[in-house]
């Protein structure tokens, strides 16, 4: 059975929102999910580090704060240099995605620092696929209910207004999100291969 863990950080819940239709993707591939919400010290209990380390596939999520990952969530890539050192997540795959309140809101920097956190583990790093809805459909304009709205392919990229998280992101966002949890299921079973 394929093993997937999301590992993120939420400040408001929006980027939680988000983690759950990640992992929703991930179930209905028909993976095992661990979803691990790192705290606001930027730590995890150590049954979650194991489950980590017993991944196929790990899926960072942070929301972005002024043009980076989450101050927990820097906090919790630094404490994986004890990982680093056993190269536990050798040839793991990883993928990763980010929230912010603007539709850019520099979320690729914080993506840049997710796959260089990959990479530095010696990790596979797995894209966001999707063709956003203005280059796959011309005349439409990416609306709310459109596909990767946003057209990030690092990885995933949503967008969450100043309202309450069970109003947004919105459906678009959140499919598409979902997508991004089948395509890591997908390649950790080709990957395993």
């Amino acid at each position: 059975m394929t093993t997937v863990s999301i590992v993120y950080h939420s400040g408001y819940g929006h980027t939680e929102k988000v983690a759950e239709a990640v992992g929703a993707g991930v179930k209905d591939a028909g993976a095992t999910l661990h979803m691990i919400k790192v705290g606001a010290d930027g730590k995890i209990a150590d049954a979650e580090w194991e489950l980590l380390n017993a991944s196929d596939a790990i899926i960072f999520g942070a929301p972005t704060y002024m043009g980076s990952v989450s101050g927990p969530f820097k906090m919790f890539m630094d404490s994986t240099s004890r990982v680093w050192m056993s190269r536990e997540w050798k040839d793991k795959l990883a993928g990763g995605f980010s929230n912010s309140l603007s539709m850019s809101g520099d979320k690729l920097t914080t993506l840049f620092q997710m796959a260089i956190l990959a990479s530095q583990q010696g990790m596979i790093w797995v894209s966001q696929a999707e063709l956003n809805t203005s280059t796959s459909e011309p005349g439409k304009s990416g609306d709310a209910a459109s596909i990767n709205r946003i057209g990030s392919y690092l990885g995933l990229m949503t967008q969450a207004d100043n309202v309450a998280p069970q109003d947004s992101p919105n459906s678009g966002d959140l499919k598409t999100a979902e997508m991004f949890g089948k395509r890591m299921v997908t390649a950790a079973k080709r990957w395993a291969a």
